[in-house]
């Protein structure tokens, strides 16, 4: 059987990694091999942790996007599954790339010699800086840079996912609803919440069609793409807590990205993705913040008391990532210390993304 390859774009915090993982769950109660493959710029993913404690085979493309590390993504997508390869790969791009139809979708069908059944290719749109950017408001958060990638994201989509149902109220829903018709008309929009499944069987039905997607043409200025990506900080870190006495995992995990969160605020520096992970012994928890005029979510309690833990912690924030580093190492030991643990940070990257070089790039069809 031709394995099927269903790519979910979005940008950061728009709620890519629970819309697969619940896809992921949705297929194999159909009794279906599935394979996960994640994305980052860099190692020690949030999203990958977080898909593996739920027991799903992931593997991880890290160092670059899909679109320029294109021979690891089709190097990882073979590698999956141990005995027989999947039958449905789920596919979670960077959340800051764009042009993903001619990078990646095109060259496999053209370039790559496995045969794949390409999903239409579906993109969520992140509520929260999407009312404010989609409406003009001048108050999206970002520069008009890094607005033109989430905008560019929208456009090349087959059909547009609107996730988060469960937050929104139904006035902002027809509106976004509304908005995305008037700037992206032509494509079909689905309106879900990842975390409660509601829309679930319209996004799945969307997936399950079959024909030739990935057709948009779609000019883009890659010096703006650029420019834009680069205004972004990156971080990744690891960490490890223990205390003589149990503590909440989830306390923990919430603290730090409040504590983070008013320091990004105090010197205006808008967030785009910020995510820890608390693991132990098979017990895990997840906190995010999505936006800086958004408050930080228990995504995934794990309801645990725990002595010791292994924490992931993501960043995505527009600030220079020298600084991003000294402020989480900052509010690391300031959320230790206030459950009076000891900590030791045994991994942390900063940078900013480089210019987007693709593998392959066919812009026609």
């Amino acid at each position: 059987m031709t394995p099927r390859y269903i790519m979910i774009g979005g940008f950061l915090g728009a709620g890519k990694t629970t819309t697969v993982g619940r896809l992921a769950r949705h297929y194999l109660a159909q009794g279906k091999r599935v394979g996960i493959v994640t994305n980052d710029q860099t190692t020690d993913l949030v999203d990958t942790h977080t898909l593996r404690s739920q027991g799903f085979e992931v593997g991880e493309v890290a160092g670059a996007c899909f679109c320029c590390n294109f021979n690891e993504l089709t190097s990882t997508v073979e590698q999956l599954g141990s005995d027989e390869r999947p039958e449905i790969i789920l596919a979670e791009p960077v959340g800051s790339c764009t042009d993903l139809v001619a990078t990646v979708i095109r060259p496999l069908v053209q370039v790559y010699q496995q045969p794949l059944d390409v999903a239409p290719y579906g993109v969520i749109l992140k509520p929260s800086h999407g009312l404010r950017i989609l409406s003009n408001s001048g108050r999206g958060g970002f520069s008009p840079k890094a607005e033109y990638i989430f905008r560019k994201q929208l456009e090349e989509a087959d059909f547009l996912i609107i996730n988060r149902l469960d937050e929104l109220t139904a006035e902002q829903v027809n509106e976004l609803t509304t908005l995305l018709q008037e700037q992206f008309p032509g494509r079909p929009i689905v309106r879900i919440s990842a975390r409660t499944g509601a829309g679930f069987d319209q996004l799945c039905d969307f997936l399950d069609q079959r024909g030739a997607f990935g057709q948009r043409v779609m000019e883009l200025d890659y010096d703006v793409y650029a420019e834009g990506e680069a205004e972004l900080g990156w971080l990744n870190s690891q960490v490890v807590v223990d205390a003589p006495h149990e503590f909440p995992l989830d306390n923990l995990l919430v603290d730090l990205i409040d504590r983070l969160r008013r320091r990004f605020d105090a010197v205006g520096a808008e967030t785009a993705h910020l995510k820890s992970i608390g693991l132990w012994e098979g017990f895990y928890g997840v906190a995010n913040l999505v936006s800086s005029f958004t408050p930080p979510e228990l995504s995934l309690p794990s309801n645990c008391q725990v002595k010791q833990a292994h924490v992931v912690v993501n960043a995505r924030v527009a600030i220079d990532p020298e600084l991003l580093a000294q402020m989480v190492r900052d509010e690391v030991a300031a959320a230790a210390a206030a459950l009076t643990l000891t900590h030791r940070i045994e991994t942390l990257q900063s940078f900013r993304p480089g210019r987007p070089v693709p593998t392959h790039r066919i812009p026609t069809t």
